[in-house]
């Protein structure tokens, strides 16, 4: 008897101890909170123009959070098979928070597409319920449900499956998601045919994706069933796909005890970092969303975005991006520079850092690859599995 009030005695500590080591290692994230746009209302809004001959995707979006790469990554995506419209578009015409590292301005309202009676061949959907702590939008789910016509496609990233689900379209259907909230999204909406080890799911057309990299596969998947083959490759040669073919088989890792462990001790030894990025005109959507994405999971003490003239920059593909804090600010620990062809020394003294990261196109290397191996340099291999395991990239 003794001995098994040892044991369970042992086993609580060990829950409590992990879990306030999984509490200390989340501080970084909890401290900042979700950002609101503060800044002046006088937007830049603009979109691009229809051209009829193209094919019409939407990308739908949450205005008071959304995932970067599930957003970025499509959007840069369909728009290089340049035989696309794109557009963002969300519930009200406002600012749209991403990863807590940037804001970007919607092209359209709902109320906007449906005044002009725009329609979509393809509909993305981002995850935008913050890691499953919010509901689907109802809005949301009812407009997503009204474009649908059977004839277009639908394609869920990540956790945007649990918005999908919400509609009912996927009822005894194939759907996936992020491998660590798969249990979790699984019993939310159990009328949906939950599978694993896939990286994308299709089902007539309605897809889906496992987590946040996985973008990337479903996009190109869609891409190759909507324009072909060769499109689709030419697509996957511009990012330097890390594959011959799409990867279709997926690993199911969920975030486990020993990367919570392996993230507390850093944040606990290590001392955190205070990182921002800088944002330059006709800056690559899917190179910027890797950085953006990949090093947000490293728990820096601080991650924004900044510019060095006005107050917004206009991406390769016409987003109107918005930095998330202004100039001046605290020496950074690092500056993170995309465009180094476009930024001089006397720009770089105009933001105080300590190191500045120089991205080289020259490298020709899948974005994620370049940012988990110098993650891997600063912070070990079993740091690196870790943040592996929160972009699902398996």
């Amino acid at each position: 008897m003794k001995k098994t009030k040892t044991i369970v005695f042992s086993i609580i500590t060990s829950l409590l101890v992990l879990s306030f080591l999984g509490y200390l290692a989340l501080q970084p994230v909890i401290a900042q909170g979700l950002k609101v746009y503060t800044g002046k209302n006088n937007m830049p809004w603009s979109h691009p123009t229809f051209d009829k001959e193209k094919k019409t995707v939407f990308i739908v979006a949450e205005n008071n959070g959304t995932e970067m790469f599930d957003l970025m990554a499509p959007y840069y995506l369909f728009n290089a098979t340049e035989k696309a419209n794109v557009y963002v578009v969300s519930e009200r015409k406002a600012p749209i928070l991403l990863v807590n590292s940037l804001f970007i301005l919607p092209h359209f309202s709902f109320s906007e597409i449906d005044s002009l009676r725009l329609k979509s061949d393809v509909i993305v959907i981002p995850n935008q319920t913050v890691y499953l702590k919010t509901p689907p939008n109802p809005t949301t789910v009812a407009w997503i449900k009204q474009q649908y016509t059977g004839d277009n496609i639908i394609l869920a990233v990540c956790d945007g499956s649990v918005t999908a689900a919400a509609t009912s379209l996927y009822d005894g259907k194939p759907i996936t998601t992020h491998s660590s909230d798969w249990n979790k999204a699984k019993k939310l909406y159990p009328k949906g045919n939950w599978v694993q080890q896939v990286s994308y799911t299709k089902s007539n057309n309605l897809y889906s994706t496992a987590g946040v990299s996985n973008a990337t596969e479903g996009s190109l998947a869609v891409i190759e069933e909507v324009f072909g083959k060769s499109v689709m490759e030419k697509v996957m040669k511009q990012v330097h796909y890390p594959h011959a073919e799409i990867k279709t088989i997926h690993q199911n890792l969920p975030f486990n005890t020993s990367a919570v462990l392996t993230i507390a001790k850093k944040v606990l030894f290590k001392k955190d970092k205070n990182l921002g990025v800088l944002l330059q005109d006709s800056i690559n959507e899917f190179e910027l969303a890797s950085v953006l994405d990949t090093y947000t999971r490293t728990f820096p003490a601080s991650l924004n975005t900044f510019v060095l003239n006005g107050t917004s920059v206009t991406s390769q593909y016409g987003l109107t991006l918005l930095p998330t804090a202004n100039l001046p600010v605290k020496t950074l620990d690092e500056l993170h520079v995309l465009r180094p062809e476009n930024f001089s020394r006397k720009a770089a003294s105009l933001i105080a850092h300590k190191e500045l990261v120089m991205y080289q196109r020259e490298s020709l290397q899948y974005p994620f690859l370049v940012c988990l191996d110098r993650i891997k340099r600063q912070y070990g291999s079993n740091f690196q599995k870790s943040v592996k395991l929160m972009l699902d990239y398996n």
